[in-house]
């Protein structure tokens, strides 16, 4: 996703603004007076700037209090909350509908708004995940990228791509996608449900379970399945009774887990054929 076609407008009339401004007061870049001169610089001159102001924060403050171009309030509280910046390495691990997941220093998970064209546009078709430098930005309560990116030429193999993808699901799984940069944003509660007594019905189903039992020709699958049967719903059982127990769901998975081992080497032997 990306944003409206007026937000990008919007942004694009305050980045500009904001660098036109650094560079006054740095003069990192010659005759740099217009929004036409700054639309023709290079994307190296462009990043030579955008690194200025974020290594000179209070350059951000010191725009906001001067206001040179005349912004509105509201613009200008846009720009004061890019104070709130977030520069460094990320991966980009997915591209969702909703947002493209950024995965950042400390395993951080952030869910970034591409500006006028999807990032699969922006990538070329690069593989992900992608490895880039850029800097993160509040925008009207969503995260957006601040429309430079210097991309490593690192492509990675199976074990970074799983690595990454485990800390977006173990994120979404937790609701800690950071959605916003604002100090006060706080992840949506995740929907209060009534969890139903299910010890009755497992109860009785661990009854039933113990008596399945296989024997002769039709042992070879059936007897690890029935295994597998019963493993699954002890498991179920510890999990109802302490779901906050992580320890406690160990043991039980382990057994789940040898269960279906044995299983799938039953289905594959059974297949041989002398």
């Amino acid at each position: 996703m990306q944003l409206s076609p007026e937000d990008a407008i919007l942004f694009f009339k305050l980045m500009p603004a904001l660098q036109m401004f650094a560079n006054r007061q740095l003069q990192i870049i010659q005759k740099l007076d217009s929004v036409e001169q700054y639309q023709r610089i290079s994307n190296k001159q462009r990043v030579k700037l955008r690194n200025a102001v974020y290594k000179k924060s209070e350059l951000i403050e010191g725009f906001v209090q001067e206001n040179p171009f005349g912004f509105t309030i509201e613009e200008l509280e846009i720009v004061s909350g890019w104070r709130n910046f977030i520069s460094g390495d990320f991966y980009i691990e997915r591209i969702l509908k909703k947002h493209t997941i950024f995965i950042g220093e400390n395993n951080k998970v952030y869910g970034v708004l591409a500006l006028t064209e999807p990032f699969r546009h922006v990538l070329g078709g690069m593989p992900l995940p992608f490895y880039l430098k850029t800097v993160l930005l509040p925008f009207k309560g969503k995260i957006i990228y601040d429309g430079l990116i210097e991309g490593y030429n690192i492509y990675f193999g199976g074990g970074v791509s799983t690595s990454m993808s485990n800390m977006y699901q173990a994120a979404k799984m937790q609701g800690k996608i950071i959605e916003s940069l604002d100090p006060d944003w706080q992840p949506p509660k995740p929907k209060v449900v009534v969890q139903k007594n299910w010890k009755p019905l497992l109860d009785e189903l661990i009854e039933k379970a113990s008596k399945l039992r296989a024997g002769g020709s039709e042992g070879v699958v059936m007897s690890p399945a029935f295994s597998l049967i019963r493993a699954s719903l002890e498991f179920a059982q510890v999990a109802f009774e302490n779901p906050n127990d992580l320890d406690s769901l160990e043991k039980p998975m382990q057994k789940v887990q040898r269960a279906f081992e044995k299983l799938q080497d039953a289905v594959y032997f059974s297949e041989f054929k002398f």
